[in-house]
């Protein structure tokens, strides 16, 4: 008799918000470069760049299309008409301060704000600049890490500890033998353990242990400290040629230390907003100086990554584009972000890869080596499938 197959992995689920359509916030004290970044970021003047704290109150907001060199090739490839990349959504939120989880500043306004995005990019200032002046008085980056961090999770426990009170008082009646019994006391231990993680443990709650059930729990309380972060140093323009820089050591230090494995970019605004300013040509040769290459494309492909994000890609003479997705997504829900018909009427995906097509050289040349895949309602995408939809 053939041993018994081993019963397949349970697929880890995601924490924060099943959505493909993700927003990325950019968070920091006032005047570590936020408004100016985001201006760059998104070729804008909607962020209101000024030297003074809370100069962006309403969050600003803009599309900002993801590099991609696969993107490049299949529009080289295909010539079309419309090209569509994918896009992040980046929003410029209002400067944090000491206090913001009782209210100080714009405490409770910026908080609210944060919540509503799915990930961080926290801007950290690491230049000297007597002109900017800084909320804390100096430059301590570390000590503005340590602001940032114990406002979220002040907020977080905050949070919790109201849904836990609640929880536990419709919960007193609770029996053992009905099944929503057992589930709300389940929430509850949840509930309990996350509240644990933020104060005992003193931990952002993305760095805790969680089973496929508890991300459900702690997704349903879109926590601040559950949100993916992309630590982002503003050096100077000096500091960021010579790659040095007497914070950058111990900045990495102090991620390493509570949020290890959250990543780490070095940047300039001072250099981003240069290169701004320059006509195309004399942009790409100003960055020919070693060292002094823009770092925008991978500032936003980080952010793209951290929130789960993958594209495929939909070809021909009258467009290419990338569709965003999230890992895991399968082909039906991947059809129905084109169209919800798509999804509901599916009936299966003729798929390829970015590299076959590229290896092969045509689509002709891709199904005559046996590579064109036609997949059902378990396929789970890849990043870079190149997909067509047969619906009914």
């Amino acid at each position: 008799m053939p041993p018994k197959k081993a019963p397949a992995a349970d697929k880890k689920v995601l924490l924060g918000r099943p959505s493909n359509n993700l927003k990325i916030g950019i968070v920091g004290l006032p005047n570590v470069g936020k408004s100016s970044f985001f201006n760059v970021l998104s070729d804008t003047d909607l962020g209101k760049a000024a030297n003074f704290p809370y100069a962006t109150i309403n969050p600003e907001e803009a599309r900002i299309p993801v590099p991609d060199t696969r993107f490049e090739w299949l529009c080289d490839s295909y010539k079309p008409a419309s090209r569509v990349p994918a896009f992040l959504t980046c929003i410029d939120i209002a400067g944090l301060t000491a206090g913001a989880s009782t209210g100080a500043g714009l405490g409770n306004a910026f908080l609210s704000h944060v919540r509503a995005v799915d990930g961080i990019f926290q801007v950290v200032r690491a230049f000297d600049d007597a002109e900017v002046i800084h909320v804390e008085g100096d430059v301590d980056p570390l000590r503005d890490m340590e602001i940032i961090q114990t406002e979220l999770r002040l907020k977080d426990i905050e949070w919790v500890e109201k849904h836990l009170d609640g929880l536990k008082r419709t919960g007193r009646s609770l029996g053992n033998n009905s099944l929503a019994d057992k589930a709300k006391k389940e929430e509850i231990g949840t509930v309990e353990k996350v509240l644990k993680t933020l104060t005992v443990d003193s931990k952002d709650v993305r760095k805790g242990d969680w089973t496929n059930k508890e991300i459900e729990v702690v997704n349903s309380l879109t926590l601040l400290t559950a949100k993916p972060i992309t630590y982002l140093v503003n050096l100077s323009e000096k500091d960021y040629i010579r790659k040095k820089n007497k914070w950058l050591p111990k900045i990495k230090g102090w991620i390493d230390t509570n949020n290890p494995g959250d990543p780490l970019i070095p940047f300039s605004v001072a250099l981003e907003e240069r290169l701004a300013q320059l006509p195309d040509d004399e942009r790409a040769e100003a960055q020919k100086v070693p060292g002094a290459q823009s770092a925008l494309g991978k500032i936003t492909q980080a952010g793209y990554s951290s929130l789960d994000l993958i594209r495929y890609f939909t070809c021909g003479p009258d467009e290419v584009r990338a569709w965003t997705i999230r890992k895991g997504t399968k082909a039906p829900q991947a059809a129905g972000v084109i169209h919800s018909d798509f999804e509901n009427k599916f009936v299966c995906g003729e798929i390829m890869t970015y590299e076959d097509l590229k290896e092969h050289g045509s689509e002709a040349a891709v199904k005559a080596a046996g590579k064109l895949r036609q997949q059902g309602k378990p396929y789970e995408m890849i990043d870079g499938d190149i997909a067509y939809w047969k619906s009914g």
